[in-house]
């Protein structure tokens, strides 16, 4: 069953940089058949969180995802959990 992965983590500086190489690293994604979603939490604005829906093969996905957060320079300290559908 497709799984979605949820992957949060905080921005402590040059959020406009950040913003610029998530939307890359979307890009590429997309690209590939992933599209993904960015979202930051209301009471806290150096909280972002990248969302990927439908993901069949988590291993492959991770793959490519750390992958390409390496080749963006998102290197940072990220929290994944991945949920599935009831």
């Amino acid at each position: 069953m497709p799984c979605t992965l949820y992957c949060y983590f905080k921005v402590e500086s040059e959020a406009e940089d950040t913003l610029a190489r998530l939307k890359a690293l979307q890009g590429e994604l997309a690209a590939a058949g992933w599209t993904g979603q960015l979202s930051r939490r209301c009471d806290d604005e150096r909280t972002w969180m990248e969302t990927y829906s439908g993901i069949a093969d988590r291993n492959a996905f991770l793959a490519i995802w750390r992958g390409a957060r390496e080749r963006h320079g998102l290197g940072m300290a990220a929290h994944v959990e991945w949920f599935q559908p009831l």
